[in-house]
């Protein structure tokens, strides 16, 4: 569960960060790196002097992949993708399915940035990020990560679409009390931004997010349904904000005691520009589309 939340928050949410701003988040993580490293070095010459010349030379190449190597695996792996140059440019590194980086993604960012940043002075990284569609260097395609942008523009929110008018109150005797808010958090982002995905895409978001929802009321998708797993979501989300409405009081007479009337639910239909062409009679009915 945890790991599909994060994976279609970072999908639906997030963007592949550019190469300027990944370029700019690097160049801070060395400076600060070769700052320590200086200062490991002074330090340790003061402590060594009375070693010859090979021991110094061993400690000096220790301290080098300790500072500029281990020093940014360790800081990956601690933060969960978040240097500081990536901190003050909003960007983290995940993985491929949007999940946080372990130790042994890092180890091999690391590994790799060795030979592709700091032994090619960046130039390999720089030819790999604009060669990838996604902006990776190597050390991302063999890590399996991704940079994200945390931070975006905030734009208008999007809203959820309601369900076709046959299925109001289909869901009524169904248990929603076993969701919890991640869940429907999740719903609620892929609903909005459904359009905004490849057919296929959005049919296998649509598809795993059914079927945990499914698990988690106890009642399995209805046949019908199951080729359109999105019409469920819809359908669900608008029983679930239905039942909200129904226990929220309104006062309406303005005296001393309160009416209580249901509300409808805050959706909005969906646009027919945002909607691909109906391709069955099925897909008609809902506004839902099947990917090709």
């Amino acid at each position: 569960m945890s790991e599909l939340v994060t994976g279609e928050a970072v999908a639906l949410e997030l963007r592949p960060a550019k190469l300027p701003s990944r370029a700019l988040a690097v160049l801070i993580d060395l400076i600060v790196a070769v700052l320590v490293y200086i200062a490991v070095v002074i330090g340790l010459v003061a402590a060594t002097s009375s070693l010859d010349d090979a021991a110094q030379a061993a400690m000096s190449v220790a301290a080098f992949l300790l500072v500029l190597v281990g020093g940014p695996i360790a800081v990956e792996t601690l933060s969960h993708g978040r240097s500081l140059g990536k901190l003050a440019f909003g960007l983290r590194v995940v993985r491929d399915d949007g999940g946080p980086v372990r130790f042994r993604h890092a180890l091999v960012r690391g590994g790799v940035g060795m030979i592709e940043i700091l032994m090619t002075f960046g130039v390999v990284a720089c030819i790999a990020s604009l060669v990838s569609e996604r902006g990776r260097r190597l050390g991302d395609v063999f890590a399996g990560t991704l940079v994200v942008r945390e931070r975006i523009p905030v734009g208008r929110a999007g809203v959820v679409p309601a369900p076709a008018p046959e299925l109001a109150g289909r869901f009524a005797e169904l248990d929603l009390s076993g969701v919890p808010d991640g869940l429907w958090l999740a719903v609620r982002q892929y609903l909005t931004r459904m359009h905004q995905l490849q057919p296929q895409v959005s049919w296998s978001m649509a598809s795993r997010l059914a079927a945990d929802v499914a698990a988690r009321t106890g009642a399995a998708v209805p046949p019908d349904l199951q080729a359109q797993p999105a019409v469920f979501l819809a359908a669900v989300v608008h029983e679930r904000q239905s039942r909200q409405a129904r226990q929220q009081p309104r006062y309406e007479d303005g005296g001393d005691h309160a009416v209580t009337s249901v509300s409808p639910p805050a959706v909005a239909p969906v646009s027919e520009k945002n909607v691909n062409p109906p391709e069955n009679s099925q897909s008609r009915s809902t506004g839902f589309a099947p990917p090709a």
